[in-house]
């Protein structure tokens, strides 16, 4: 009991601070597609990539120092589904723009008062849920993900470029990791308007440590050698039952179905429920103590619909792409995994695609 509560408390804090810090800084995913395509400004483009950098050397940092083990987390399977990394993440990226903002900035939001918000949380959760275990689920698994890649090696670029060279996976990780770390700081950095505002620099920094912590947690902290009930290794408080760190789409689903099922005393408080409530429960305290917390519903029926539909592509997108702009963004990437570039392109695309077609339809209507 007490480990179970040193990951779900970990995993709450952890997600309390970037609540708060993301609420500051207007961290936000979509938002900087959005700022990207329709004014050319780079500014949380360049936070993102920021929160990126600071991930991948840290979580391999991790890695070599023995500390967590990034090949038992969900994203290193030699199994590659690339067109449910292709198609989920596309979706995912529409519905965060039809729906103003990803998982995570649905949370932060939810946490400032935003009723829209709430919406789509809802109905994020419900299709997430669905894809996991119900009607799309079916659609997932029989024909996404039927479209496979079996790789000689788990997924991240260390062990595959390892399996094709003499250089060790170690020395792989070191390279690629100050490589494209490197490379993405020296973007992030050029820029003398980012460089101008500590909040810029803030918001990235403390998304890439959360993730960070968030392996350590929960692979370090919530590791088991030897469960006493199968005699295998064990993760405690996870969903996955294997090691994670941050993503806003599955947890959401968790979340509904722990409310729904409160009474049955065989669910728990996991690690990823801990992390959505964390994310709300900061929001609203930055919100509160800078008087910024102000109710906001939908304009009309459009608007909801609109949201309602963001919410759905965004759950069914987010789990069948194995995460979000965080989950594959920021914590799948800090893996290297093959799957979270892939998503990653994915997302940006969707998004970039439905934000240009938000512009058509205002000068139109215009």
């Amino acid at each position: 009991m007490s480990q179970q509560l040193a990951v779900t408390g970990g995993a709450f804090l952890l997600a309390f601070v970037f609540g708060a810090v993301g609420n500051r800084t207007h961290f936000c995913t979509m938002g900087a597609v959005s700022d990207w395509v329709s004014m050319g400004e780079l500014t949380r483009m360049r936070m993102w990539l920021l929160a990126i950098a600071v991930a991948l050397v840290g979580s391999s940092a991790l890695h070599l120092a023995g500390a967590v083990d990034l090949s038992k987390s969900i994203y290193l399977s030699p199994t590659f589904t690339w067109l449910s990394h292709l198609v989920g993440g596309f979706l995912f990226g529409v519905g965060m723009t039809l729906g103003s903002g990803c998982g995570s900035k649905t949370l932060i939001r939810v946490g400032a008062g935003n009723l829209k918000s709430l919406v789509v949380y809802v109905f994020l959760g419900i299709a997430a849920y669905m894809t996991l275990r119900g009607i799309l689920g079916a659609f997932r698994v029989g024909v996404l993900e039927k479209a496979v890649v079996t790789l000689p090696t788990s997924q991240d670029l260390p062990s595959l470029f390892s399996s094709f060279s003499t250089v060790p996976k170690g020395t792989w990780i070191v390279l690629l990791a100050a490589a494209i770390a490197g490379a993405i700081l020296v973007f992030v950095y050029a820029s003398a308007h980012f460089r101008s505002s500590f909040d810029h620099t803030l918001g990235g920094v403390v998304t890439g440590l959360v993730v960070v912590g968030g392996w350590y947690v929960s692979g370090h902290v919530g590791y088991v050698a030897e469960d006493p009930n199968t005699l295998q290794e064990a993760f405690v408080a996870t969903n996955t039952g294997r090691m994670e760190s941050f993503s806003f789409v599955a947890p959401l689903a968790y979340t509904l179905e722990y409310l729904m099922f409160w009474t049955d005393k065989s669910r728990i408080i996991t690690y990823g429920i801990a992390s959505a409530a964390g994310v709300i429960a900061g929001s609203a305290a930055y919100a509160l103590a800078s008087k910024t917390f102000r109710w906001e519903g939908f304009r009309d029926a459009e608007d909801t619909a609109l949201h309602v539909l963001g919410g759905i592509l965004m759950g069914f997108g987010g789990i069948t792409a194995l995460g979000c702009t965080i989950g594959q963004g920021v914590s799948a990437l800090s893996t290297l995994a093959l799957g979270a570039f892939l998503s990653f392109a994915a997302i940006i695309a969707g998004s970039a695609a439905t934000t240009k077609w938000q512009y058509w339809r205002l000068t139109r209507q215009g």
